[in-house]
Order: structure tokens, then sequence, then C-alpha cells
């Protein structure tokens, strides 16, 4: 038997998803559609593969499981943001706390990671802006990811972290001014 051509639209794709005899389907499309920027988003915040790997897996078992209850108040991409964000911010809490490490302890054990990448080259400006984003407070370092990479508004920034724009372009332009003067730095 074929598979009904599902849309692309995430309006449609949530209809279709609220059907039984198309979910499974439904909800392929809908991973296929965003697993990769969601990957890239968790990546940069955890810097390991392998743990960007585990919290999307996890952000798709809460989709998968509240996806029915999706009131369609915001974008599916900024409800995915926000699932994506929180799991990542909760698996970063529990590997402070796992590791019984201090927060200054935790940061410099992401700067680790990020020194043990494959590849990794301290003097190329890619590698040194890595570093640098990872020095920054976890707030900062999470609204400049989304900022800079992402390209995502303050708007939507403000439903997935659940704060006002102002305090958002402040922690931006505060992480923008430290990444500045990281780079200065030889």
């Amino acid at each position: 038997m074929t598979q009904p051509l599902l849309p692309d639209d995430d309006k449609e794709l949530l209809s279709a998803f609220r059907n039984e005899a198309t979910r499974e389907p439904a909800f392929t499309r809908i991973v296929r559609k965003y697993q990769e920027k969601l990957y890239w988003h968790i990546r940069r915040l955890v810097i390991n593969h392998e743990d960007a790997n585990d919290v999307l897996q996890n952000v798709f078992i809460k989709v998968w499981n509240y996806l029915d209850n999706f009131r369609e108040e915001a974008n599916l991409y900024t409800w995915l943001y926000r699932i994506a964000t929180n799991e990542t911010l909760t698996f970063l809490e529990k590997e402070k706390r796992r590791a019984s490490l201090s927060l200054s302890d935790h940061e410099s054990g992401l700067a680790n990671k990020l020194q043990a990448e494959k590849g990794f080259d301290a003097n190329k400006l890619e590698w040194r802006l890595q570093q640098a984003i990872q020095s920054l407070p976890e707030k900062q370092r999470t609204v400049f990811l989304l900022r800079y990479y992402e390209e995502m508004p303050y708007e939507e920034m403000s439903k997935v972290l659940e704060t006002s724009t102002g305090a958002l372009k402040a922690s931006y332009h505060h992480a923008v001014k430290k990444v500045e003067e990281f780079l200065k730095q030889d």
C-alpha cells in the first residue's frame, strides 16, 4: 500500500497528524522537515554529537506525545524550538548535577568537549568563535546562538525562551561584546 502524499505546510501536516490514518507519515514528514535545524541548535549548545542526538531523540518523543495538544497559538517551528531548548537546558543541568561541578567547571567542561572535537584547531577563527561562545554564561550563549546562527527574530525568541524581547536584546548585546573581547585576545 502506498503512503499518501503529504503536504509541506505545517497546518496541513498537523491536520494529517490528527488523522489516525495519516498520523505516522505526517509525523515522519515533520521530523524530516525540522530535524536538521533542531539538531544544529542543540549541537551548538551541548557541543558533542552523541549528546545532541540523544537530546534530539528526546525532543521528538515529546513532540509525538504532545503534538495532539498543540493549540497552534504559535508557529510549529517556534513550539519545536521551545521543546528543543528546554530539553537541551534540562540535559545541561543534569550533566552539571551529575558531575556535581560548579557552573564555571561545567562550562570549562564544555570547552574541553569542544577541544576534543575532531579537527579542532584553536588558531582557526571558526574554532576561536566556538571557544568564545562556550565562554558565555548559559542564557547569553543560548540567545547568541538563536540570533547569530538561526537568525531567529527577537519576537520568536521571546516565545521560545519565555522572556521579554528587551531582555533578549540586552543579553545578545552583552554576548556580542564578550565574544568580540574574546576574539581580540591572543
